[in-house]
């Protein structure tokens, strides 16, 4: 399986051959080193910890030290599953492991949103806009019978949104560019500039 991580960059477009235009997201990457190996005999499955920018020594806990060994100093790590691999501890996983026509997921935490309400958040129609109305175009509606005397569990309200773990499945490699580390997926990834994100093999 391909993997990789980057950042969320900005939008462009991009055009094919045949001359048609397709919306993109920027995918800045780099290298990654593996740090860790886990196997099935081991560990129970089949894994890959990968180490992911950089970051000064003196933030770093003497076990995360102990854990780097001498592969040097990670911002943070990651784990992949795989069902079988060849890598190694020390070595490096870079762009080139993709190529244009891939499909992929890509998997991000999603934009926050803060408390918003039903028709923003559950995508309600809201109340009507004929007489006798007043004050209801973006109200609920009910949300329950008067019998059992409370609130259901899991009634669609209003509440806190976004900042979810969102995973876009199918979306298509338009170019990879080894030079500069960027990645040109089809189609918008989730969260804002800047989200790290993961790009895996479908």
């Amino acid at each position: 399986m391909k993997f990789i991580l980057g950042t969320k960059q900005s939008m462009t477009q991009v055009w094919d051959d045949a001359g048609q235009v397709h919306p993109a997201t920027i995918i800045k990457t780099e290298p990654l080193v593996v740090t860790q190996v886990k196997t099935a005999d081991k560990d129970g499955y089949v894994a890959v910890q990968v180490g992911y920018g950089t970051k000064k020594d003196s933030n770093i806990k003497k076990a995360q030290k102990g854990h780097y060994g001498e592969l040097g100093s990670f911002a943070g790590t990651m784990e992949f599953r795989l069902d079988e691999t060849e890598l190694n501890k020390g070595d490096s996983v870079s762009l080139e492991t993709f190529a244009e026509g891939d499909v992929v997921e890509v998997s991000g935490t999603s934009k926050g949103k803060g408390f918003q309400g039903v028709v923003k958040r559950h995508g309600f129609a809201g109340g009507r806009r004929s007489h006798g109305q007043k004050h209801s175009e973006r109200e609920p509606g009910s949300i329950g019978s008067t019998g059992p005397q409370r609130v259901f569990k899991g009634v669609r309200m209003a509440g806190r949104m976004g900042g979810d773990r969102v995973t876009v499945k199918n979306l298509k490699v338009l170019k990879v560019d080894s030079e500069n580390n960027l990645l040109y997926i089809a189609g918008a990834v989730p969260g804002r500039r800047g989200t790290l994100v993961e790009v895996k093999s479908a």
